[in-house]
C-alpha cells in the first residue's frame, strides 16, 4: 500500500558543502543531468536543454511569482515580530488582496510569538517623505500554529502589494541557514515569473534565461504555462513513519483552457509533454481528477484531495480533460481555479507529465517521493549517488536534471 511507504527508504546523506548557497552567474550554465529513457545517465549543461527535449513537446512552466512574505513588526516595547505570510483570507484572492488600499487579512507564521500575546504591532514605511503606519493584530490562531492576522494602514494611496514590496523580505528556503539578500531578490525569481503569491520559488524554473527559450523555439518546442502558488509546506519534513500518516498541504492553482486544449491535443497525438518543476508536474497530474469530480458529480469538483489519484476507480485520461475544457465552456469560463494536496509517490499512475525538469531535493522530502515514483523501482539513488560523486550542487540554488520515461 502507497500509504506503508517509509520515509526513511527515501534518505541520503547530502553534505553541507553540497548545498549551493547561491546560483551560478548565468543561469544557464549549471550542470544538468540527463537520465535517458534506457536509464542511462549524462553529465551536460542546462543551456543544451532546447537539444536534449524530444521533438514535438509541449513545454509546461509555472509562472508564479515569489513575493515578499517576511515582515518585520514591533511591538510598543520594542520587541521584534517577524510575520511570515501563507496566504490572503480577506480578501482571498491573490490579486485583489495585494491592491488592497486600507486593510486585509492573512495566514500567516509568527515569529517570537511567545511576547505577542495581545494587541496591536506596528511597522513602518517611509517614501519620498511619505511615512506610512502598518498595524498588525492576531484575530486567532489554529492548531498548526499559524494565526490569522489583520493588516491596516493609514494611507490608501498604498497597496498591500506595494507595502510588501517596500518592507518585506525574499523568503529563501531555510536550508540556506542565512539571511535574505539583495541579489535573492532577482535571483530567486525565474525570468518568465508573473503572477505574484507564492513563498517558494518553482526553483527548477531558476536555470532558464532568454537564451534557452529561444532555443526552444528553433527547436519546435512548444511553451505553454500554468500557475501554482508554492506554499511554505513545500519544505516541511515528512516526520512520521509512513507517508500515510503524513498531511501534504493545499496549494492554489489555475490553468487557462487554451493550455487544457493544447494538453489534450497532446495527449490525442502521443507527442511528449515535459514539466518545468515539481509544482507544474503537481498541477498537471491533478487535472484529470478534477475531470473524474465533475464527471462523478461532486459538489466541489475543483479541490484535489492528497490520497485521490488512488482510487480503483478507473477512468480515461483523454475523455476526462474534455469534461473540464466542456464545463469550462458550459459557465463560460476562460480558466479554472483549483486548488490540490495531491500525494504522488511510487505507485501513483502518471497520465500527463512524459519528461520532468527538476531539482536535487532533500532527503526524505515529498519531492523525493516525487521523483522517485517518476522514475519507478530505485533509481533515484543512482542518479543521486551519481550526482554527488561529479560535485552537483543540491537544492534551490544547485544544478539541474532531465528526467525522460
Amino acid at each position: 500500500m502507497v500509504k506503508d511507504i517509509r520515509i526513511e527508504d527515501y534518505d541520503y546523506t547530502l553534505p553541507e558543502d553540497k548545498i549551493a548557497l547561491h546560483p551560478l552567474e548565468e543561469r544557464d550554465h549549471c550542470k544538468l543531468l540527463l537520465r535517458s529513457p534506457d536509464g542511462k545517465i549524462y553529465n551536460r549543461i542546462f543551456k543544451e536543454l532546447p537539444d536534449l527535449i524530444p521533438p514535438g513537446a509541449l513545454l509546461i512552466c509555472n509562472d508564479t511569482k515569489v513575493i515578499n512574505a517576511r515582515l518585520a513588526f514591533h511591538k510598543s516595547s520594542g520587541a521584534q515580530i517577524e510575520l511570515f505570510l501563507l496566504e490572503p483570507l480577506i480578501p482571498s484572492d491573490y490579486a485583489l488582496n495585494f491592491q488592497s488600499r486600507q486593510n486585509c487579512k492573512w495566514k500567516c507564521l509568527v515569529g517570537n510569538s511567545k511576547k505577542w500575546k495581545d494587541g496591536s504591532i506596528y511597522a513602518e514605511l517611509e517614501e519620498d517623505g511619505e511615512i506610512v503606519i502598518i498595524n498588525a493584530q492576531r484575530e486567532s490562531t489554529a492548531e498548526d500554529g499559524s494565526s490569522e492576522v489583520t493588516f491596516n494602514w493609514n494611507n490608501p494611496l498604498y497597496t498591500f502589494g506595494k507595502i510588501l514590496e517596500l518592507i518585506g523580505k525574499i523568503p529563501i528556503p531555510p536550508y540556506l541557514n542565512r539571511e535574505s539578500e539583495a541579489s535573492d531578490l532577482e535571483d530567486y525569481q525565474t525570468v518568465y515569473a508573473d503572477v505574484k503569491g507564492s513563498v517558494a520559488a518553482p526553483t527548477a524554473g531558476l536555470h532558464f534565461t532568454p537564451q534557452v527559450f529561444e532555443g526552444l523555439e528553433a527547436h519546435g518546442t512548444k511553451v505553454g504555462k500554468v500557475t501554482l502558488h508554492v506554499g511554505a509546506g513545500t519544505f516541511r519534513p515528512v516526520k512520521s513513519d509512513t507517508i500515510g500518516e503524513h498531511d501534504m498541504h493545499a496549494e492554489p492553482f489555475t490553468v487557462t483552457k487554451n493550455l487544457l486544449e493544447q494538453l489534450l491535443e497532446w495527449k490525442k497525438k502521443r507527442k511528449p509533454v515535459v514539466a518545468v518543476g515539481t509544482t507544474t508536474v503537481r498541477t498537471l497530474e491533478s487535472l484529470p481528477y478534477i475531470g473524474f469530480n465533475i464527471l462523478k458529480g461532486k459538489s466541489n469538483p475543483w479541490v484535489v484531495n492528497q490520497w485521490d489519484a488512488y482510487t480503483e476507480e478507473e477512468f480515461d485520461t483523454i475523455k476526462v480533460l474534455e469534461v473540464i475544457i466542456r464545463k469550462l465552456e458550459e459557465d463560460d469560463m476562460e480558466s479554472l481555479t483549483a486548488s490540490t494536496s495531491i500525494m504522488i509517490a511510487p505507485g501513483f499512475r502518471w497520465r500527463i507529465t512524459d519528461c520532468m525538469v527538476t531539482n536535487f531535493h532533500q532527503p526524505k522530502s515529498t519531492l523525493l517521493l516525487l521523483v522517485s515514483s517518476f522514475l519507478g523501482n530505485d533509481s533515484w539513488k543512482t542518479i543521486y549517488e551519481e550526482a554527488l560523486e561529479s560535485g552537483y550542487r543540491f537544492l534551490s540554488y544547485g544544478d539541474g536534471c532531465l528526467l525522460l520515461h
